[in-house]
C-alpha cells in the first residue's frame, strides 16, 4: 500500500518532519509510516578504548564493562525511540494525517530508508540529525546518500515549517529538472498551488524558450510566473525563496556524478544548506 514515509530522530527537526508528512498525507490521501531507526553504536569507540595498551586482566574487565554499557544503551535507545514515535504519531493525528503507523528498526539509517521506500510516494526527512542539528553550515551526513540512492522524491524539512503556499521551482532544463516538472504537473500534492519557475542563467532567446515551454506545461490549472536571471543559481534561487511567503523549493537533484560534485561542489547541497524552507528533491 502506498504511503508517506516520514523519518524522525531526537533532533528538533522531528516536528517539522511530522508537519510536512501530515500536509502530504492530507493532499495525497495516503497514510503515513513513521520510522525511527536505532543505529548500532560502537561502544569501544564511544569510550575511546585504549585496552590494547594495558594488561590482559584489565582489558577483560573493561570489555565486560563495555558490553554491559552497550546493552544498557541499547535499551535506552529503544525506549527513547518508543517515546519519539508516540509523540510523532500524536502530532500527525492532530494535524489531520489520514492514518498513521509507526515502525521502530535497528540498523543503518540509509539502508532502512531505502528498504522502506519501496511503497512510498514521498520520503520526508529532516535537514540534520540529532548529532548535527546546530551545525548551520552543513547538512546531515545521510541526506546526500539517501537522495543519490533513492528513486523517490525526498522532502527535506527545515527547522521550522509552515504549510506550503507556493512552489518555487528551480529549473535548468536538465533531465532531473524535467522529471521534477512532470511530477509538478501531475501530482495531486501540488494541486492549486501557484508556481514560480526560476532559471538562473543568461537572459537569451534559447533560455527564454525553454523557460516558456516549462511554464506552458503547467499553465491552465494554476497561477504560473517565471524568472530568468543571470547569476549563481544558489544566490538567485535563495533570494527568490526568501522573498516568497510560504515557499517550498522544488528542484531536480544531483545532476552530476559524486566525483564531479566533490571537485566543483553541488548546487543541490548548497540550496539544502542555505535556504530555510522545505526542499523537495527529485532524482
Amino acid at each position: 500500500m502506498q504511503h508517506i514515509l516520514a523519518c524522525i530522530d531526537a533532533s528538533a527537526y522531528a516536528n517539522s518532519v511530522c508537519d510536512l508528512a501530515a500536509w502530504a498525507s492530507r493532499r495525497l490521501q495516503l497514510p503515513v509510516e513513521l520510522l525511527h531507526v536505532v543505529q548500532r553504536r560502537d561502544a569501544v569507540a564511544a569510550r575511546r578504548d585504549l585496552s590494547g595498551a594495558i594488561g590482559l586482566g584489565v582489558k577483560t574487565n573493561l570489555m565486560e564493562e563495555l558490553v554491559q554499557l552497550e546493552e544498557s544503551d541499547a535499551k535506552l535507545q529503544v525506549e527513547r525511540g518508543r517515546v519519539l514515535l508516540a509523540a510523532g504519531e500524536q502530532r500527525l493525528q492532530e494535524s489531520g494525517a489520514v492514518q498513521v503507523r509507526t515502525l521502530h528498526r535497528h540498523g543503518g539509517i540509509v539502508e532502512t530508508i531505502l528498504e522502506r521506500e519501496a511503497d512510498a510516494r514521498v520520503v520526508v526527512i529532516g535537514k540534520r540529525g540529532a548529532g548535527h542539528e546546530f551545525a548551520s553550515d552543513h547538512i546531515g551526513s545521510k541526506i546526500e546518500r539517501v537522495v543519490r540512492a533513492s528513486d523517490r522524491p525526498i522532502l527535506i524539512a527545515s527547522r521550522a515549517v509552515e504549510e506550503p503556499r507556493e512552489i518555487v521551482f528551480a529549473y535548468d532544463a536538465s533531465e532531473a529538472a524535467n522529471r521534477a516538472l512532470e511530477r509538478l504537473r501531475n501530482s495531486p500534492l501540488f494541486n492549486g498551488l501557484p508556481v514560480h519557475i526560476v532559471m538562473a542563467d543568461a537572459d537569451n532567446a534559447a533560455h527564454r524558450q525553454r523557460l516558456d515551454e516549462a511554464a506552458g506545461q503547467l499553465e491552465g490549472s494554476r497561477e504560473v510566473r517565471t524568472t530568468l536571471q543571470g547569476g549563481k543559481p544558489e544566490a538567485v534561487i535563495a533570494d527568490i525563496v526568501a522573498r516568497t511567503p510560504g515557499a517550498m523549493l522544488m528542484m531536480g537533484a544531483y545532476g552530476h556524478s559524486p566525483l564531479r560534485t566533490l571537485i566543483v561542489g553541488s548546487t543541490t547541497t548548497t540550496m539544502i544548506r542555505t535556504v530555510h524552507v522545505p526542499v523537495l528533491l527529485v532524482r
